[in-house]
């Protein structure tokens, strides 16, 4: 068990450590856009810029709430912090659909507004944006996957989604470069159907934190894993409840053992402590099993 939270808590660091990675990386490319986007005259650029320093703000939301559920249980939460991980998601999402809503309304104004024609080096940084977010998001979606993290993979997605932004920029510029003057608000009808996507994922991103902050059932193939484990035990004779919640990156089970009526407490009370430990030792995940005995129905 100690080892078990030891591996969480170096996770969970690892994860905060990517999340400030990605922190770095998002000043970077929202600086270098909002000033190409002023410079060169691309309101979709400077909206791009602005979804992007949207991100440093989400970084640091992701790194706060994945240090927050390093925190080793306490008297005050003796199922650990691992509930920040999912709050710090939800957070991040709720912030992608207001950043929706708010760069929409400004592109709404933009596009009454007199144009000057965007430059064309604009499309390199956005070239170079696209890359470098696609590599983020790759690097980090992998981790988040094996670690089953809501909020790194939260922060993953939230890479992809700037990816995307900047791709409907280059489209909206590219449009406004070749079509000339009657085509020049192209970029703020590109930086609308940007937030028509942020909004979009801003939803993906909320759902399964909500989900995981309701305490929702994982799902089957790891019930059914769990209770096969269970049965494999010798004296364990069928497995009448099973459930669990994830904590964090850690899953809390409570299961129902039936096992020979007629066998000792002792006895029954080493069948539940092989049952613990065979399910801990067959998914590193799971922190706690509180395993209940009662007599078989089924002899």
């Amino acid at each position: 068990m100690a080892l078990q939270s030891h591996a969480s808590k170096m996770n969970l660091q690892t994860a905060a450590r990517i999340a400030l990675l990605g922190l770095v990386i998002n000043v970077a490319l929202a600086s270098a856009k909002i000033v190409a986007g002023f410079l060169g005259h691309a309101y979709v650029l400077i909206a791009d810029g602005i979804e992007s320093a949207l991100d440093v703000g989400g970084s640091l939301v992701i790194w706060g709430g994945l240090t927050v559920a390093a925190r080793p249980p306490d008297t005050s939460h003796p199922y650990g912090h691992g509930k920040a991980e999912p709050i710090a998601a939800i957070v991040v999402a709720l912030g992608v659909l207001a950043a929706a809503l708010t760069i929409a309304i400004q592109s709404v104004r933009e596009i009454f507004l007199p144009h000057h024609a965007p430059a064309p080096w604009t499309l390199a940084v956005l070239i170079v944006a696209v890359i470098i977010k696609e590599i983020l998001f790759r690097y980090v979606i992998r981790f988040g996957r094996k670690l089953e993290s809501t909020a790194v993979k939260t922060d993953a997605w939230h890479h992809r989604i700037d990816a995307m932004t900047s791709i409907a920029a280059f489209i909206g510029i590219s449009i406004a470069l070749i079509g000339g003057k009657p085509w020049q608000s192209a970029d703020d009808w590109a930086a609308l159907v940007a937030c028509g996507l942020i909004g979009w994922n801003g939803y993906r991103l909320a759902r399964p934190a909500f989900f995981e902050i309701m305490d929702t059932a994982p799902r089957g193939k790891f019930i059914r894993s769990i209770r096969e484990v269970a049965r494999s035990v010798p004296g364990v004779i069928e497995v009448e409840k099973c459930r669990a919640r994830k904590m964090g990156l850690d899953f809390y089970i409570d299961l129902h053992v039936g096992v020979d009526g007629n066998m000792s407490v002792h006895e029954g009370h080493e069948i539940a402590h092989r049952v613990k430990s065979a399910i801990q030792q067959s998914d590193s995940r799971v922190a706690d099993v509180l395993v209940h005995i009662e007599p078989a129905k089924n002899l």
